[in-house]
């Protein structure tokens, strides 16, 4: 059985093909069903842009979908940049200039007053429009520097509470045991054994 992985980012990819190791799933991405087009995210909530991805694109493929929306939410910021994270110093920028625009805003903000966390919605969609969802958090805090040379985005940032190092210094095993995407997918998981138990999405 297939399972398309809504994503172009070869990173989450790997993130996911190590969560869900064990499971009767080929992971496949866009590329590799040969779909280029994004969905576009409008949605106020990351469950409701990963809900819009996983349906629109198990219809277009015909394959059963898993499609999360994530980013940061920092406390001083009002939420900040919440769903805008990817474009939140502005379209097509890089992760170090993403960056570098979230600690200017927190130029001023002193530690002890710069709590975040990372939140991960997933959205499982069958072509025939069936839909299961899951969420993930992970608390933390934004440092005052970026550090360490794993994973993405926010990452050389964002400190999580539970370990003491930036998400960008752990493995990927260490990460996946404390990420909001590895919590998120957990229940995910739990969803898709029960699916492949069911056998009902395997393909023609």
């Amino acid at each position: 059985m297939r399972l398309l992985i809504a994503t172009h980012n070869r990173g989450k990819l790997v993130e996911y093909q190590e969560l869900l190791a064990g499971l009767p799933f080929e992971l496949v991405t866009l590329d590799d069903v040969d779909i280029r087009d994004d969905i576009v995210e409008s949605g106020a909530t990351f469950a409701e842009n990963a809900r819009a991805k996983a349906v629109a694109y198990a219809r277009r493929s015909g394959l059963l979908t898993l499609a999360d929306d994530s980013g940061l939410q920092v406390d001083a910021l009002g939420g900040e940049p919440g769903v805008h994270s990817k474009r939140y110093a502005g379209e097509n920028k890089s992760d170090p200039e993403r960056i570098a625009f979230l600690l200017s805003k927190l130029r001023d903000v002193p530690p002890g007053k710069r709590a975040a966390r990372f939140r991960c919605a997933i959205a499982l969609a069958a072509p025939d429009g069936r839909l299961w969802e899951t969420e993930g958090t992970c608390e933390g805090e934004i440092a005052f520097e970026p550090r360490g040379a794993h994973g993405f985005g926010y990452d050389p940032v964002f400190q999580v509470a539970a370990r003491g190092m930036r998400m960008a210094e752990l493995t990927t095993a260490e990460k996946n045991q404390v990420s909001h995407r590895a919590r998120a997918a957990i229940r995910a998981r739990s969803i898709l054994i029960e699916l492949s138990r069911a056998d009902v999405m395997r393909d023609a």
